[in-house]
């Protein structure tokens, strides 16, 4: 789930999660602060935001229940704001061409890519454009609306 619309308690499980798999150094708290700091653009000014999360990410099992309830709930509050889109890739819809790692598109001017190690940062235009492309076809795939909000609602209501 991007990070851009994750509340303090679903990042910091997922961080949690990869700092106890991959780093010896414990800077959790320092990187969800700036993560949570970031969500500010979100609020202000008049910039748009389009995002896309794959169903399956909506019951990932990084985070307890109680988190992830509070992670839909809030998805839900996010993709009901004026300046954003939130689309839901159904878990349905062939994947089999497209990318497996997080990426986030920034004015069509450069891409963050989320890889295992960290972040890679692409601004040749080339590269920026596949991206964009691909975003442009997971778009395609994905529901919005009642229906992006149908599938939020079913996986909150598995968490009992």
């Amino acid at each position: 789930m991007t990070d851009d619309i994750q509340t303090r308690d679903y990042t910091e499980a997922v961080l949690r999660a990869v700092q106890r798999r991959r780093v010896e150094v414990d800077d959790v708290a320092d990187a969800v602060q700036a993560r949570m700091e970031r969500q500010r653009v979100l609020y202000e000014g008049d910039r748009r935001f389009a995002f896309l999360v794959e169903e399956s990410v909506l019951r990932n099992g990084l985070c307890g229940a109680e988190a992830l309830a509070g992670q839909l709930d809030h998805l839900l509050a996010v993709g009901s704001l004026p300046n954003i889109s939130l689309g839901v890739v159904p878990d349905r819809v062939d994947r089999s061409r497209m990318p497996v790692e997080g990426f986030w598109i920034y004015d069509a001017a450069q891409v963050n890519v989320e890889l295992i190690s960290g972040y890679l940062t692409i601004t040749q235009p080339s590269e920026v454009s596949m991206y964009a492309d691909t975003f442009a076809q997971l778009a395609d795939m994905a529901v919005y609306g009642a229906n992006a909000r149908g599938l939020i609602t079913a996986a909150m209501t598995t968490l009992g």
